[in-house]
């Protein structure tokens, strides 16, 4: 049986899902500008063992109003003349017919597909931008449809997905950590060496070579989410290749497993407590009372479903792991807080928990016949138990679990003992960087809002501090990431910075 996910990923693919999707900042910093010519530098000063990959042709060929194609990366890159793995794209031209360059996008993650975000990346970037830059979305490796790690069953995903494991206990850690390394050794037996090669900075060196293939001397780029995390260590590998990166929902890529768990536990405590207050300040709010008396009731929710699962109209039943899953995932966007009431009002006034479950549905990319659209839930793992293994000793958790506790009562037990997921992953650790300054780069645009669930705004403090060159932008609203979704203020600040390269003065608040 496969190990249950953390809540540790971007929801802007479930958003586009439910249908969702004011200051003038001052110039301050100059970015250099982009350029995408035949005959350009873009693969120059690679090492010579590079030199196939970076100096290949891309074929695009038709996929229906947009392009495809795919470039070639090395499986590892300690190993160029080793095996190789295949990287997918899909690109809008840019709507003048005249590009100044690529806008590579990621959606964030791990494991969202940014090719099957595609159109509504279409949607989130201005008419300005989408005329300046063909639009270039991109599967990291492991991902979709990018050498894609596979590990289980659609029936396996919901046993997973809606898992409930027992905490309580060393033996009861002792069987999750067991049922995690079994699911891994399932990823290994399908996927096979590509499994310990999904790291983020491999993804980051595979940018380079899409980079040099697009023609571009330097990487226009816009990350959400785990993106930031993604163009971060990108900016830290290659900061003189640095052009226009976007990061929001930025992620601070120093921070151990724990800080992110209390970190983000602590977010969406928040944000659900800004819901409540919303919800009771409307008619039709199944909450009754204050704040507190609201959350209390949330949580009730989640301990009578941890005992006794609720029934749906469907022959699955609502786990208090899904049911987690179905109220946090309207959180990410203020605009989804309806949606929340009506899954509320069923599960509380009628214990029906078929609106909680289609919500954790969405999140998981689970369709009505049981399929599962991507592979971002094996993804998810493989890449993450890369990137950091966290403490996985019971009393080491035990403890951790109190310190979330204490910053986030009503949710922090969805955030605990994620130690276990990693503990006994089939392939060894890759770590992360040791520097994420990227000293040389030209400025990076890093968005932070203060609402933010599932990156805290500290976050983005953090992160726009430690790059040498970032500059904060802050979106003061609720809900994930803010270009695309917030106000004019952040448009028309991301826009001046991809299309004439001048970033808003740092600090500028929307």
């Amino acid at each position: 049986m496969p190990t249950p996910l953390t809540l540790r990923r971007c929801a802007l693919a479930v958003l586009a899902a439910l249908g969702l999707a004011a200051c003038t900042p001052s110039p301050l910093h100059q970015s250099s500008a982009p350029t995408s010519a035949a005959g350009s530098s873009a693969s120059e000063g690679v090492d010579p063992a590079l030199a196939p990959f970076y100096e290949q042709q891309l074929e695009w060929s038709a996929c229906g109003s947009q392009q495809c194609a795919e470039a070639t990366v090395p499986l590892d890159w300690s190993q160029p003349a080793g095996d190789t793995i295949t990287v997918a794209l899909r690109r809008v031209p840019a709507s003048s017919g005249e590009p100044v360059g690529s806008l590579l996008v990621n959606p964030g993650g791990p494991g969202r597909s940014a090719i099957d975000f595609l159109p509504s990346f279409q949607v989130l970037v201005s008419a300005e931008v989408r005329a300046a830059y063909d639009l270039v979305a991109f599967d990291p490796r492991g991902v979709q449809a990018s050498s894609p790690v596979t590990c289980v069953e659609p029936a396996d995903l919901d046993a997973l997905t809606a898992w409930v494991p027992d905490f309580s206990t060393p033996e009861g850690v002792d069987e999750a950590i067991a049922r995690s390394a079994e699911y891994g050794e399932a990823c290994l037996d399908r996927t096979g060496p590509l499994l310990g090669h999904v790291d983020t900075a491999s993804a980051a060196r595979d940018m380079d070579v899409l980079r040099a293939a697009l023609g571009d001397d330097a990487l226009t780029y816009l990350g959400y989410s785990y993106g930031t995390d993604l163009g971060a260590t990108y900016a830290a590998l290659f900061p003189e290749r640095v052009g226009r990166l976007v990061l929001d929902g930025a992620m601070d890529p120093t921070l151990d497993s724990g800080e992110v768990a209390a970190g983000q536990a602590a977010g969406f405590e928040e944000a659900l407590r800004a819901y409540v207050e919303d919800c009771q300040a409307a008619a039709g709010c199944p909450l009754d009372g204050d704040v507190d008396a609201g959350m209390a009731q949330i949580g009730d929710l989640f301990d009578r479903t941890r005992a006794n699962p609720m029934r749906t109209s469907t022959d699955r039943e609502l786990t208090v792991a899904l049911a987690f899953s179905g109220v946090a995932t309207p959180l990410y966007a203020q605009e989804a807080w309806p949606v929340l009431t009506q899954a509320l009002t069923a599960a509380l006034e009628a214990g029906d928990g078929t609106p909680l479950l289609q919500l954790a549905d969405q999140y998981y990319g689970r369709e009505p016949d049981g399929t599962y659209t991507t592979n971002q839930n094996e993804a998810f793992t493989a890449i993450l138990c890369l990137d950091e293994r966290a403490p996985s000793a019971f009393a080491d958790m035990q403890a951790e679990a109190a310190e979330i506790a204490a910053v986030a009562p009503t949710v922090g037990q969805f955030f605990s003992y994620g130690g276990a997921s990693c503990a006994d992953w089939p392939v060894p650790e890759v770590g992360a960087l040791d520097s994420y300054a990227a000293p040389g780069a030209a400025p990076i645009l890093v968005i932070g809002t203060t609402g933010d669930p599932a990156t805290p705004y500290a976050w983005a403090e953090s992160l726009a501090g430690m790059l040498s060159s970032g500059v904060l932008l802050t979106f003061e609203g609720e809900g994930h990431t803010a270009y695309g979704r917030s106000n004019s203020c952040v448009k028309d600040a991301v826009d001046g910075y991809l299309l004439t390269g001048t970033a808003p003065a740092d600090g500028t608040r929307c």
